[in-house]
């Protein structure tokens, strides 16, 4: 590996954001671990595996999470930066009509995932005083909102574990940064809300740019900010 090579764990990196991550990161000539939860999916996404690491893990089980960064690691020595990008979105439901289902889906999709990475990758940045963590919250975590209680509500408990991991892990050499979008120009929400108008969203590439930034060696003094990515909005 070539000096300033990096070496990054990307979650949810068949989804539209989690692509947009890791061409952002590959453009600049580093290394990838692209983990999400189905490998047919990564397969189709990025097709054979070539020098990145393509691995198939369910992150809600936390021995699939340290599969997969044992794996990396025996494949590439270190992980020099963590981007979690899995997450889910789900919303229609009043507080008091919110199910089990609903709640425990989205409090695992969007915190679980953060908490079981953070377990698995966190020591060995530690051992090396060095890393980056990326987390994905949402613009709309800053305030409840009707009919999205448990989608803010999860969103703003990612932002409070990224102040807390950054209160922890500032002094070891390790960045914790989250990113606030709001709707993101993608297919699905473009079917799903035919008549507004996407010019106004944020694209996948830009918001990938903000991520990228945030693990660079640019954004080194800063430490657990939650950064507002709106495009237009």
């Amino acid at each position: 590996m070539s000096d300033g090579q990096r070496i990054v764990l990307i979650t949810g990196a068949a989804g539209n954001l989690g692509r947009a991550v890791a061409q952002r990161f590959k453009a600049a000539g580093d290394r990838l671990a692209l983990v999400d939860l189905h490998a047919d999916a990564l397969a189709t996404a990025y097709g054979e595996e070539g020098d990145d690491l393509l691995l198939g893990a369910n992150l809600l089980k936390q021995e699939e999470a340290d599969a997969a960064v044992a794996k990396t690691i025996a494949r590439f020595g270190r992980i020099d930066v963590l981007c979690n990008i899995a997450g889910g979105f789900r919303m229609g439901e009043a507080v008091h009509e919110t199910s089990d289902g609903s709640w425990d889906l989205l409090f695992s999709l969007n915190a679980r995932t953060v908490l079981h990475m953070a377990r698995a990758v966190v020591p060995q940045m530690l051992a090396r005083s060095s890393g980056k963590i990326v987390n994905v919250a949402s613009f709309s975590a800053q305030q409840g909102a009707a009919l999205m209680g448990a989608y803010t509500a999860s969103k703003s408990v990612v932002m409070r574990l990224t102040e807390a991991m950054s209160g922890e892990l500032k002094a070891q050499g390790i960045n914790v940064n989250c990113v606030m979008p709001t709707t993101l120009d993608t297919p699905e929400n473009r079917k799903a809300m035919p008549d507004a108008d996407p010019s106004q969203w944020v694209s996948t590439q830009d918001l990938a740019q903000v991520i990228e930034f945030l693990s660079s060696p640019g954004a080194r003094a800063i430490h657990g900010a939650a950064i507002p990515v709106t495009g237009l909005s």
